[in-house]
């Protein structure tokens, strides 16, 4: 007589473990989800009217890759403004040290102050503000802003002309009067302007609340102007 038993079919488990089985799993992916594909943000402030108001959600797809090669000119994105936009946190130590290079691995930035705007400039563009009709230029061309929560008014109260550092990018809201952006860091280390790995990720849906729901789309005016030579 054998004591065990040897191959055969598995006992099946009960459904209290397939419970469990399964809400680990989702628990998993989601997790995956979260950290690598897609995160959902409230907007706070009126920066962004009318593109994003105030308490509103939106799904923000994360930079994948090169985030150099994801970016574009007009696309609104989400980012970590933790030295430029806000001060930096003080370092961590000890176990807030390991905790935070945990979730760094985890794809969680502990500490960081996001932020919304929209990409006008990329590395090596020239930005500058305004010409005779009140327009922002860039790489000499002017543009017209049908974004802008006043179209037809001057694209920006604040006099500027910047060439965007190599690894960096030149943000405003859509709300110039009313959003605190590049230009209000001109004076800080980098002229207000925010490295490309910071970006968390680009706008893509407002999904609350869902009268207001739908894509936010990639601005063609700014996305079509010629590279800088």
């Amino acid at each position: 007589m054998q004591d065990g038993l040897v191959g055969g079919a598995a006992r099946p488990r009960g459904p209290g473990v397939r419970i469990v089985v399964a809400l680990t799993v989702a628990l998993v992916l989601a997790l995956l989800l979260r950290t690598f594909v897609v995160q959902t943000f409230s907007i706070p402030s009126d920066s962004m009217d009318p593109t994003l108001r105030p308490g509103e959600r939106v799904l923000v797809w994360r930079s994948l890759g090169d985030p150099a090669a994801d970016l574009r000119r007009g696309d609104v994105v989400v980012f970590d403004g933790s030295g430029t936009f806000a001060p930096s946190p003080p370092e961590p130590t000890g176990l807030a040290a390991l905790g935070a290079a945990i979730g760094q691995g985890l794809g969680f930035r502990p500490g960081e102050a996001d932020f919304v705007k929209r990409v006008v400039g990329l590395p090596g563009d020239r930005i500058s503000c305004c010409d005779a009709q009140g327009r922002l230029l860039v790489n000499g061309e002017p543009v017209d802003e049908p974004y802008l929560f006043a179209p037809g008014s001057p694209a920006s109260a604040t006099a500027f002309d910047i060439e965007v550092p190599a690894g960096r990018i030149w943000l405003m809201g859509d709300n110039r009067e009313q959003s605190t952006d590049s230009r209000s860091h001109l004076g800080s280390p980098g002229g207000g302007t925010v490295a490309v790995d910071d970006v968390i990720g680009r706008v893509v849906l407002v999904t609350w609340p869902l009268s207001q729901s739908g894509p936010v789309q990639r601005d063609a005016p700014l996305a079509g102007i010629r590279r800088a030579p």
